[in-house]
């Protein structure tokens, strides 16, 4: 069943109900200042950093129950309610949350009165900004109350939620006129402060959490709220919050409109007080000023939608099929942008506290966002960089705030250093920038080591080169892409980290995923080399490649396909010898794009293979059969029941690659077959069993051995989106961005039809007709460029044209 629709026209999922089965979430800011908001008004809001500064207190371990967020109660006569339903729950007459592209808006109606809600983060601004619009839709003249909630974080949201012999003692807040000072910690350690403000004269407010509730109550009961009254407490220590109170009188047809801001100020160290105990409040009455009327804040609305649109017009197509139509120019490619803010670190089902911006995730997410934003791409690829060490390897995370490698974890995920170099090589593809590669770059952020960013991913491939092991395939260290494959972990008892617990990082244990990613990025790698005229590191480069190669072909094949490793003890994991997890999709996926098996018919072994023993109508299982006991040497993975996660669950993040293999061999039917079942759009009438957001991908749907089976978890922040954006658009439609120009080469189901796409590329803007007459799934017979025909996929790039009109005819 569905909870809603797409409105494609306004790039808008309209939800008519509250009670979907999950929170469905978006996401609120383009640069550093963020908001998650569930379509029930719950959510959090940080700046930067979401362990570090986060603004808002949420509670995570019960995702159903949503709480905390941004609340607007109202008061009419004995009935309270909220227009986006939660806290109170209050029986709505009407509800609608429409989540936007970087916004959201919500229109809750009871007893005649209508409120609208419009919540926004303004370009350039570290503020929230919310236009709460209430009518009165009666015959009968309506006197209410309007009042507001944000539940304070101390700053650090882990510190919050567990150091409270402290925390109960150190909530400052300050309060002048209509807006509401967050100064905790501000005296000594702090430079910055948040502020809560309405653009209205109020008729009283509450910075204390237990007076607004009253002991024992929760936010649906808030004691101050029935009582109709607002005590205007200063809170000290406990639990600050914001609270504002508005009496407002509506005649019938009247409507009255308020503006709330959320923001964030930072001072400078030697003018933080405006007198002692008194923080300086220019730069928030500055940011605030901006905001004030009705016409400031559509204003801003405008420059938000407006900025959004030029960016998604940078890859745009039109075809018959409305569900790649609406995935391919809004969804997917927003959902990429929100994994560039974000990585892993938060969402619903990250608390934003503990992984910070992943390594490997980080890497992976360019790919779908380079297009996007290439500038900040450039700045993401040298920030990730600057966490490698000097021997290639590199920390798994660093922090968004002090963009740090992050200790606690470490390095030893072998398959990092090779990730550095897809990031890289996509960067260059796209935008011809090869200054990027001849930028000094630190190692560890140390710049006294630093060298060419050309260097580190020389010693990125020489690390795979330096460490394989006794089959000449690349070790695998903590784990490769598959984190909870710990060949090397050992961990027998609770506590025992499975990634870094034993010796973590043995000589044996190998990895044939690795291998397949060592070949395709070792031939990106030497492109790049060949492409800056060193010809001797390309010549080495492809002889290491090649050596990698017949590793494979040599005992990284099972017979019928690609082996998935070899454990601490050198035997084989996913081969027809074991018995459980006999095969697995990683190395078909990732070897076949490679090329490996291409030529000589094991690709079309392994791919029907993955068809035979690994497909379901939700999706392609991670491996088959599942593991129904713990497995001491293979760790996490065969921890979690069989069906779910790692373990035979759905992982979408490597599906695209399976779909982009399948284009690999021109079997274009299959390869759409594979991006269907994952695609939000197309199961969207099967949500009561999707249960996250039908717009956007999650990591992981469970497998068929599972309970519920078809049931995805892990919305937003996942690899998936930028993995499915680049397999839609660089292979199925088929526009690939190349070092010498931009390849036009589909791979498409035969029934498809013909398509047009508009692709800007390195500045110029490409209108490509792609024709099909006779329902071939692969293949061009003729390219024509600005009605020259020209030999090859390839469009030599011109910057000298503004427009390049391309007409390709599939054989």
């Amino acid at each position: 069943m569905k909870y809603g629709f797409f409105d494609d026209n306004n790039k808008e999922y309209v939800i008519t109900t509250p009670k979907t089965p999950l929170p469905w979430i978006n996401y609120l800011g383009c640069t550093d200042f963020f908001t998650l908001i569930s379509n029930t008004c719950g959510g959090y809001t940080f700046y930067k950093d979401a362990k570090l500064l986060r603004m808002t207190r949420y509670r995570y371990n019960d995702t159903t129950l949503d709480t905390n967020g941004k609340y607007f109660y109202i008061k009419d006569g004995d009935t309270i309610w909220n227009p986006g339903w939660q806290p109170t729950k209050t029986e709505l007459d009407s509800y609608e949350c429409r989540h936007g592209i970087g916004y959201s808006k919500f229109t809750g109606a009871k007893n005649d009165i209508e409120a609208a809600l419009v919540t926004f983060v303004p370009i350039g601004d570290p503020v929230e900004l919310t236009k709460v619009t209430l009518t009165n839709k009666g015959n009968a003249k309506k006197d209410i109350q309007l009042f507001s909630y944000v539940e304070w974080c101390l700053w650090n949201a882990d510190d919050d939620m567990k150091n409270y012999q402290r925390n109960l003692s150190i909530g400052e807040v300050e309060v002048v006129d209509s807006t509401i000072y967050h100064k905790t910690e501000y005296r000594e350690r702090r430079n910055h402060y948040a502020v809560y403000s309405v653009n209205a004269k109020i008729d009283a407010f509450e910075t204390s959490r237990d007076e607004f509730r009253g002991a024992y109550n929760g936010p649906d009961k808030p004691a101050a709220v029935i009582a109709g009254k607002l005590n205007s407490t200063i809170a000290s220590g406990w639990y600050p919050i914001a609270s504002h109170q508005l009496n407002v009188s509506l005649n019938p047809g009247e409507s009255k409109t308020f503006v709330f801001a959320l923001g964030y100020v930072e001072n400078a160290e030697d003018d933080k007080w405006e007198k002692p105990g008194v923080i300086n409040k220019k730069k928030a009455d500055a940011l605030l000023a901006k905001y004030q009327t009705t016409e400031d804040f559509d204003k801003a609305f405008d420059g938000l939608c407006k900025y959004w649109n030029e960016l998604l017009s940078k890859f745009h197509i039109a075809s018959k099929d409305e569900h790649v139509n609406r995935m391919v120019n809004i969804w997917n490619q927003y959902q990429c942008m929100v994994t560039f803010n974000m990585s892993r670190s938060a969402s619903y089902y990250e608390t934003g506290i503990g992984r910070g911006m992943g390594f490997r995730d980080s890497c992976q997410d360019l790919l779908g966002f380079v297009h996007l934003i290439p500038d900040r791409a450039r700045e993401r690829i040298i920030d990730i960089a600057s966490t490698q060490f000097q021997d290639g390897s590199a920390y798994h995370q660093y922090q968004p705030l002090t963009k740090k490698g992050n200790s606690d974890i470490g390095s030893g995920f072998n398959d990092d250093p090779l990730w550095l170099i897809a990031g890289t090589s996509a960067y260059i593809r796209e935008t011809g920038d090869t200054s990027i590669l001849e930028e000094m770059v630190p190692y560890d952020n140390d710049m006294s080591v630093a060298t060419t960013l050309m260097e580190h991913l020389k010693r990125s491939f020489n690390y795979i080169v330096n460490h394989k092991g006794p089959h000449d395939l690349p070790l695998i260290g903590r784990a490769d892409w598959n984190d909870c494959l710990n060949l090397n972990c050992f961990s027998e008892h609770p506590g025992e980290s499975f990634q870094c617990f034993g010796p973590s990082e043995g000589p044996v244990a190998e990895s044939v995923f690795i291998a397949g990613m060592f070949v395709k990025y070792g031939r990106e790698y030497a492109a790049l080399a060949k492409l800056m005229g060193d010809t001797a590191e390309e010549a080495r480069v492809l002889a290491e490649v090649d050596k990698m190669i017949a590793a494979i072909e040599k005992d990284g094949w099972d017979g019928e396909w690609f082996v998935r490793a070899y454990d601490a003890y050198s035997q084989k994991v996913g081969s027809k010898e074991c018995e459980e997890g006999q095969i697995y999709i990683e190395p078909q996926g990732m070897c076949v794009m490679a090329g490996v098996g291409v030529d000589d018919g094991n690709a079309k072994k392994a791919l029907d293979s993955v068809k035979e023993k690994l497909d379901t109508k939700y999706g392609v299982m991670i491996l088959q059969p599942a593991y129904t006991r713990y497995h001491l040497e293979l760790g996490e993975i065969t921890s979690y029941p069989p069906g779910y996660k790692e373990n035979a669950g759905i992982f979408c993040h490597n599906n695209p690659w399976i779909s982009i293999a399948e284009t690999c061999i021109g079997r274009g039917d299959r390869a759409f077959e594979v991006y269907k079942k994952t695609c939000p759009s197309y199961i969207e009438d099967i949500s009561e069993i999707h249960r996250t957001e039908p717009y956007v991908y999650s990591q992981m749907v469970a497998g068929a051995d599972a309970k519920f089976h078809g049931e995805a978890k892990n919305s937003w922040l996942t690899g998936t989106a930028a993995w499915t954006f680049t397999n839609i658009s660089q292979y199925i439609l088929g526009i690939y961005p190349t070092l010498e120009g931009l390849s036009v080469n589909p791979c498409t189901p035969a029934e498809f039809g013909d398509f047009n796409v508009t692709r800007v590329y390195r500045g110029v803007t490409y209108n490509i007709e792609i024709k099909n007459p006779n329902k071939v799934q692969k293949g061009v017979a003729s390219l024509l460029v600005d009605g020259k025909e020209i030999q090859g996929n390839i469009i030599p790039f011109d910057g000298s044209k503004d427009t390049v009109n391309v007409i390709a005819t599939m054989r």
